[in-house]
């Protein structure tokens, strides 16, 4: 189970390109390996993306651009993908039922809903401005995910659409942890934005290269509440911990 959600985002793509029309399916009609719920999981993937380009109404060229860029797809998957992105971006409606597929297939699994929520942050930005109408939808969606409030503020911060620093925010915890608590939350976050767990996940580059940037914060906070609390630093250390 663990290897099919680790392989997410190559998942879709694979389900994608390997389909005459992976949309165009039902029932005794699928092709041999075609699963309903594997067209109903892509289809949710990319109607969350479509339909965050269009929470402010405008469907701009550049959310597009961002949209392609963290669904990528090689050239024989992707008018699939934009015919299914076109119809999808017509009107909000419905993204809410796409977010719940999406949290009850992968609901043991954090991290990949995470990565989904940064695909949608990355599509809100790309035209220079997040709108209330985006950060409802987007905090809306990480509601459904699971995530708390507290969660859903270190993701804006992480985009950069908080201007605080707070190192206890950053790392998705109240600052009346524990010493323990606080280990578990920094190893937690580590681990989900390491090079190599993004690699096994298939992530996008564009979402790599926010990971560098969300490594650095998660290392620079720890760091901070450490001192703060006068922690030795562990021995050994292989992610910075």
């Amino acid at each position: 189970m663990e290897t099919r959600l680790m392989g997410f985002w190559r998942k879709l793509t694979d389900f994608i390109t390997g389909q005459p029309d992976p949309f165009d399916c039902e029932g005794e009609d699928c092709g041999p390996g075609h699963r309903v719920d594997d067209a109903d999981f892509a289809m949710a993937l990319i109607g969350l993306g479509a339909k965050m380009a269009k929470a402010d109404g405008v469907v701009t060229r550049d959310e597009i651009a961002a949209f392609q860029q963290v669904f990528h797809a090689p050239p024989e998957g992707r008018d699939v993908i934009a015919r299914a992105f076109n119809l999808a971006k017509e009107t909000t409606l419905g993204f809410d039922g796409y977010a719940r597929r999406l949290a009850r297939r992968f609901r043991q699994n954090s991290a990949v809903l995470e990565d989904v929520m940064d695909g949608l942050f990355h599509i809100a930005k790309s035209d220079g401005v997040v709108t209330d109408s985006e950060l409802d939808y987007l905090e809306t969606v990480a509601g459904i995910f699971g995530f708390s409030a507290l969660e859903f503020r270190r993701m804006r911060m992480s985009h950069g659409l908080i201007d605080a620093n707070d190192p206890y925010v950053i790392l998705g915890i109240d600052p009346d942890v524990s010493d323990a608590e606080l280990r578990q939350a920094y190893r937690r976050m580590a681990s989900r934005n390491h090079p190599d767990a993004l690699i096994a996940r298939g992530v996008p580059a564009e979402l790599q290269r926010l990971a560098v940037d969300k490594m650095a914060a998660i290392n620079a906070a720890y760091a901070e509440i450490r001192d703060e609390r006068a922690l030795n630093p562990p021995e050994n250390n292989v992610t910075g911990d």
